[in-house]
């Protein structure tokens, strides 16, 4: 068995079988749907730039297919704007806003001590929103982007749970969330693309984007 190599998000392995994504659970917020977002940036939130540069370069693909505007995050976050300092919460919405994205998608792993988190499909999915954090986009990704590292979590590589959620860019709220699960991926590339196609799918069944 392939050990994976990644930071939170996304993995690189030797090519195989097909990759197989679904979503196992999703949460909309009581405004979600009263508004159509047209215009998207994409942010995974990992050190690896290798992985990032390809997740969100996927994502942005697929949902510029969907006549959504699409902005890759590290095209105006480079990969030093966090490494090794505080976030600047500021600076960050700023170069947000001047994309003109009116909102934020995020995609992470989620580690195994976490885990409990999950709720099989049957029961609903709910984000943890009571944490004070977890509610806004800049205190998910200053709360998340330097921890989701864990070395030991790649030793049970079978399945990844990877959440990924929307922000309304002005209000910074949570407006969409999903858990997904994806079973063995074989390549980075392969296993994004399944992911995008899955999730933008699931966000134009909810009303989050204009189904095309």
């Amino acid at each position: 068995m392939m050990k994976v190599v990644f930071s939170i998000l996304l993995f690189a392995i030797l090519y195989g079988c097909a990759t197989s994504t679904q979503i196992t659970g999703s949460w909309e917020s009581p405004d979600a749907g009263t508004k159509k977002y047209t215009s998207i940036i994409v942010t995974a939130l990992t050190d690896d730039t290798g992985a990032r540069e390809t997740a969100e370069q996927n994502v942005a693909s697929v949902l510029a297919e969907r006549g959504v505007k699409a902005t890759k995050s590290i095209d105006i976050l480079p990969p030093n704007f966090t490494k090794g300092k505080q976030v600047d919460k500021e600076l960050l919405m700023d170069k947000i806003h001047a994309t003109g994205s009116t909102a934020i998608l995020t995609v992470a792993l989620i580690n195994k001590e976490t885990e409990q988190r999950y709720i099989p499909g049957t029961y609903g999915y709910t984000p943890i929103t009571r944490f004070g954090y977890y509610g806004r986009f800049s205190g998910y990704y200053t709360q998340w982007y330097p921890t989701l590292y864990s070395p030991g979590y790649y030793e049970q590589d079978k399945i990844y749970f990877i959440e990924t959620n929307v922000y309304d860019s002005q209000t910074e709220d949570l407006i969409w969330s999903a858990q997904s699960e994806t079973y063995n991926p074989s390549t980075l590339s392969g296993f994004s693309k399944d992911f995008a196609e899955t999730v933008v799918g699931k966000l134009m069944k909810d009303g989050i984007i204009d189904k095309k």
